[in-house]
């Protein structure tokens, strides 16, 4: 709440001193220049690949992007996305059904347990399933696990969704003798479309991205083509129109996302608080329901878990390196804490700027924030490392160049965490600090910036969790000598050690569960439970 001193102040000002105050504050060029600064760093993957394009000639650019190679890749990446997107989004809806609008025996265990898999890196639960099945590999593996690793991406904003809706709507289809199933047809799903748009994307943007999953199944995708290619050739030009063909089709996500979703949305007007739903009872069918949540448990949780704790017994004390495991740990939460840390800090103009000065240079600036963090982060890093070795060498595997490569990748994350805490600020109180003799900065510090701190520190942790599971920018990356959990156990289960290797893996598991619980928690606050 303003102070009565601030409050005073304020409205002592008189009225055109108070229109040039907050016009000086959201028009305030150093947080502009500052907002421009990182949209322009951030659109630096997306202006390499186009300079490489035309450096390479349009001949050139052709004959390395429409070859049979670049074919295969697109077919199994179309294949794995036709496939892995509508069977993640169904058993995600039939699951956030299932605990949310049920009266499905312990229901809050259940939901937990569907939120839980995200602590799992993708690459861990690949890792499980190929040395539980010997030779399970290709298409179908592909598609399993990563149904199995992403689909909490789309259970936890349709659960949200379903928590959230007026069941007065249901309840009127259902005056009209609509059935059970019509009215889930006709009235509810059209409802979740929104949070099924925008889950189905964040997991589309994931296949695309991922690298050691696909590895470890021997299904090629771009993302494993490129890090081949840069790994045995340091082939440029090749590997940097593989990466565009890449970004085209994540492109072409977005903007079937962007049609999918529509225009239209769903809101409730009339006062009071809508009531819960009633929940509806399964009867008969709720030992198959059972059923469905175990083995969804099993497989997505237990079966890592299951080869995770297989392996250390196989191992005994012997794989136990603690030196090496703490080394990892250590170097894993300061790249952490310090890429999450930048990655707010340069989140902050735009939030600032999306809620006090929104217009359209703000919507291309914080577009092009979006368009970046939608890139794979092979794409970022090949990027970054053929920038710094044909222009600033020094800069060459530091912890500058990586820093930035996490800040570009997990900049959205941040960003909406940040923009929504922002919003919740009054801007009553800059104005009452500035009006009170403090520079736009201090003003900046002193109030909104103290206030969306909750905010801040949630984006923080969601981008320190995605620093801390990612592998294919930090192998291009890392300064010399730096091995993280995550490198850690790819380079020893490449070795085919998978007991030295499962000592890495389980500590991943447990310091990115309190962030996965993070997240859950966060979701039922905002449904309001």
């Amino acid at each position: 709440m303003m102070s009565a001193s601030a409050d005073e102040a304020l409205r002592s000002l008189p009225a055109n001193r108070m229109v040039r105050l907050e016009r000086s504050l959201w028009q305030a060029p150093w947080m502009q220049t500052a907002a421009g600064l990182v949209s322009l760093m951030a659109f630096l993957p997306v202006g390499f690949i186009v300079w490489v394009a035309w450096q390479t000639g349009g001949e050139g650019s052709a004959s390395r992007s429409f070859r049979p190679r670049v074919g295969e890749l697109l077919w199994n990446t179309v294949l794995l996305l036709f496939f892995a997107v509508p069977a993640s989004m169904v058993l995600a809806v039939a699951l956030a059904w299932l605990t949310e609008r049920s009266d499905l025996p312990c229901a809050r265990i259940w939901a937990w347990l569907c939120v839980a898999p995200l602590a799992v890196p993708a690459f861990v639960h690949s890792y499980a399933w190929v040395t539980l099945i010997p030779g399970f590999e290709g298409p179908f593996a592909g598609v399993l696990i990563s149904v199995l690793a992403y689909f909490p991406f789309l259970y936890l904003p349709v659960a949200a969704m379903l928590r959230r809706l007026d069941p007065a709507l249901e309840d009127a289809a259902a005056s009209l003798g609509f059935s059970s199933r019509r009215i889930f047809l006709r009235v509810v799903l059209p409802q979740l479309r929104l949070a099924l748009c925008g889950g189905a994307l964040l997991v589309g943007l994931h296949l695309l991205a991922e690298y050691g999953l696909y590895v470890f199944v021997r299904y090629d995708t771009f993302t494993t083509a490129i890090v081949d290619q840069f790994q045995s050739t340091f082939n440029g030009p090749a590997a940097t129109m593989l990466a565009g063909v890449l970004v085209a089709c994540c492109l072409g996500l977005l903007a079937i996302e962007a049609a999918a979703r529509g225009n239209g949305r769903y809101s409730r007007v009339g006062s009071g608080a809508p009531r819960n739903a009633t929940r509806v009872r399964l009867g008969r069918l709720t030992i198959p329901c059972l059923l469905l949540m175990a083995l969804t448990a099993i497989l997505s949780l237990g079966v890592p878990l299951l080869t995770i704790g297989r392996w250390l017994l196989i191992g005994g004390s012997a794989i136990w390196h603690i030196h090496a495991i703490g080394l990892a740990l250590a170097q894993t939460i300061v790249l952490a804490v310090l890429g999450g840390l930048l990655t707010t800090m340069m989140a902050i103009p735009m939030g600032w700027l999306s809620n006090r000065a929104p217009g359209k240079l703000q919507r291309a600036l914080e577009g092009t924030n979006y368009i970046v963090g939608s890139l794979p982060g092979v794409v970022v890093a090949l990027a970054l490392v053929t920038i710094t070795v044909r222009v600033a060498l020094p800069l060459y595997q530091t912890m500058t160049t990586i820093l930035l490569a996490y800040a570009l990748m997990f900049l959205p994350r941040a960003l909406v965490s940040l923009r929504a805490s922002i919003a919740q600020a009054p801007v009553e109180l800059e104005h009452a600090a500035a009006s009170l003799g403090r520079s736009p900065a201090r003003a900046l510090w002193a109030t909104t910036i103290r206030l969306a701190a909750p905010g801040a520190a949630a984006g923080m942790a969601m981008s320190s969790l995605g620093i801390m599971n990612e592998l294919p920018a930090t192998q291009m990356l890392a300064p010399n000598g730096t091995r993280t959990l995550a490198m850690g156990f790819w380079a020893l289960s490449g070795e085919l050690d998978y007991a030295a290797a499962a000592p890495y893996a389980l500590v991943m598991v447990l310091i990115s569960l309190p962030f996965t619980w993070l997240l859950h928690a966060q979701s039922k606050r905002m449904a309001g439970r």
